[in-house]
């Protein structure tokens, strides 16, 4: 996708503070000095068995990009592929409660929305949100001495495919679930209290992936801590035992020429790194000395924040796994 949108004219609109040409989360519009809109979408196929569950991830999801901008959402679209049989609409009714409660929850208006008929259940939203134009968080800032803080657990995909599988417990499930019904917005006011210079979330191109776009859009390079990232239940089990998804290995083949892991990480573990997530957490670049108290408030606010390593002068690997 990026090879294709590289090649579209360039814009000359001097409104548009974030584009498509920034690999940014979302996009970013001036509409007055203090005002600007913060636009995204997002949709998908079902990853959970239960329908209103599966609406209530997909707005969490979608909600997210607005989060990591450092934005408030306002309104969303939905966006809907169903069978056209005619029949099983109580699932299709199903799916569109959850997402509204989610949305709901969020203090975001569903407006509208559009469906086409398709052989595959996907759905999921387009979101608008609003945010002070200087205040707006961008994957570019982040500064050598910067430390970065992940508010979520890793592992969503590697057990949804176990969930495929029919070999995820119900522990490693319901954790999962909980993660991805969880906004990232109590993550997101509290960093506002922070120094802040980069964030992002983290959804399909995993942890490193994401973190690769931050590097190359602040010009550093970043060290993660193994031993700090930390894992939902089951899934490094899950990864040893095969249950990988498709997204992860495509992750690994595209970020193999930019990531090195230290001697002695496992293959399991590796995998984690690479695992396409939904409804991720926020990775945050935070001035180093306020990171230690970002962390201490996200946990006691019940955010499973953690210090995951930090930025250092621009270098070969782009990223490393200590």
């Amino acid at each position: 996708m990026d090879s294709v949108l590289a090649k579209l004219p360039k814009q000359s609109d001097p409104n548009v503070l974030i584009g498509f040409d920034s690999a940014d989360d979302a996009g970013v519009y001036l509409i007055s000095p203090e005002l600007a809109l913060v636009q995204t979408v997002d949709f998908f196929t079902p990853i959970v068995d239960d329908p209103y569950t599966f609406g209530q991830i997909a707005a969490a999801n979608s909600l997210s990009d607005v989060y990591a901008m450092g934005g408030r959402p306002i309104s969303a679209l939905s966006i809907v592929g169903f069978p056209n049989t005619g029949r099983d609409l109580d699932i299709l009714e199903q799916i569109l409660q959850g997402g509204h409660a989610k949305m709901q929850e969020a203090g975001c208006s569903v407006i509208g929305g559009h469906s086409i008929g398709d052989e595959e259940i996907k759905f999921g939203y387009a979101v608008t949100g609003v945010v002070d134009p200087k205040r707006v968080l961008a994957n570019r800032g982040a500064r050598p001495g910067d430390r970065l803080v992940l508010t979520k657990r890793l592992g969503t995909g590697i057990i949804a495919t176990a969930l495929k599988k029919q070999k995820a417990s119900q522990a490693s499930l319901t954790a999962a679930i909980e993660s991805m019904l969880t906004l990232n917005r109590a993550a997101g006011e509290l960093a506002r209290e922070f120094t802040i210079h980069a964030a992002t979330d983290v959804t399909g191109f995993g942890l490193l992936g994401h973190a690769r776009e931050m590097a190359l859009a602040s010009k550093v390079s970043l060290v993660i801590e193994r031993e700090h990232v930390e894992f939902l239940p089951e899934a490094a089990t899950y990864s040893r035992q095969g249950f990988v998804p498709g997204g992860l290995k495509k992750n690994a083949e595209f970020l193999s020429g930019c990531v090195e892991f230290a001697a002695g990480i496992p293959r399991e573990i590796r995998n984690l790194f690479f695992d396409p997530q939904t409804s991720g957490g926020l990775l945050l670049a935070v001035s180093g000395p306020e990171a230690r108290s970002l962390v201490e408030r996200l946990r006691a606010s019940g955010i499973p924040g953690q210090e995951i390593g930090g930025a250092v002068e621009k270098t070969e690997p782009l990223l490393r796994v200590e």
